[in-house]
């Protein structure tokens, strides 16, 4: 995480949240939901909130996994931000919540932190490749059911933030290789067999989750990290 700039989201003075009067459809951010939950990679009329700037987001970090990561992210494009690759735009990342709060308060940070304290930290693995069938490639989350809890909980401490506006209340952890359609069907089949064939051969960090990070989408779509809030407590008076 050092190799991103942190600021501390309790310095933050405007107090704005905007999570009750966003219309429905949201999606996550550079990873835009349409119709389907799946479907994470275009701006459609059901969510013109998608090329907004300024969001932020709750995410699972793991910049740890770029080296293995970036052969398909640095070649993958989202559609809105389609000169920008997916590894300059933001780490690789589990997405928790997205969008959260335009200027995240003191109170709501510390909701937060109350509400992960009761999560203890957990080692974190990615052994195992999937695709969603509008051919958006990722790599799945170990302990699976865990992490799902986690984002569960988030989810549940910030009723007035539902993921997608609401659309999509379930939502699936997943770590995004490949955005959708690139390179049509052929080039989904193709990333989704070099990120098995790679997971077999290569050994992929575990990584030690032991907090959740906060970020801000810029005017140029890149994301910052603007903060962070621990698991189980660790450091919270």
């Amino acid at each position: 995480m050092s190799t991103f700039t942190f600021q501390s989201l309790l310095g933050y003075q405007t107090i704005r949240a905007v999570c009750t009067t966003l219309r429905p459809g949201h999606g996550r951010g550079y990873y835009v939901v349409r119709h389907n939950w799946w479907e994470h990679e275009g701006v459609s009329e059901r969510n013109p909130w998608a090329a907004r700037t300024g969001l932020t987001a709750i995410l699972i970090a793991v910049p740890e996994l770029a080296e293995f990561t970036d052969r398909w992210r640095s070649v993958s494009y989202s559609s809105a931000r389609p000169t920008m690759a997916l590894s300059e735009l933001i780490p690789p990342h589990v997405t928790v919540l997205v969008p959260w709060l335009a200027e995240p308060m003191p109170d709501k940070v510390r909701r937060l932190e109350e509400a992960l304290a009761a999560v203890q930290p957990f080692d974190l693995s990615f052994p195992t490749a999937g695709q969603f069938p509008n051919g958006t490639t990722w790599l799945r989350p170990e302990p699976f059911d865990q992490v799902s809890e986690l984002i569960r909980i988030v989810l549940d401490t910030f009723p007035e933030c539902p993921p997608y506006g609401g659309e999509h209340p379930d939502p699936h952890p997943h770590l995004t290789i490949s955005s959708s359609g690139q390179g049509g069907s052929e080039g989904g089949a193709r990333v989704l067999a070099e990120a098995e064939a790679a997971l077999a051969a290569e050994e992929v960090p575990t990584i030690r989750l032991d907090d959740l990070t906060i970020w801000r989408e810029g005017d140029d779509g890149i994301w910052q990290l603007t903060g962070s809030v621990p698991l189980g407590g660790i450091g919270l008076e």
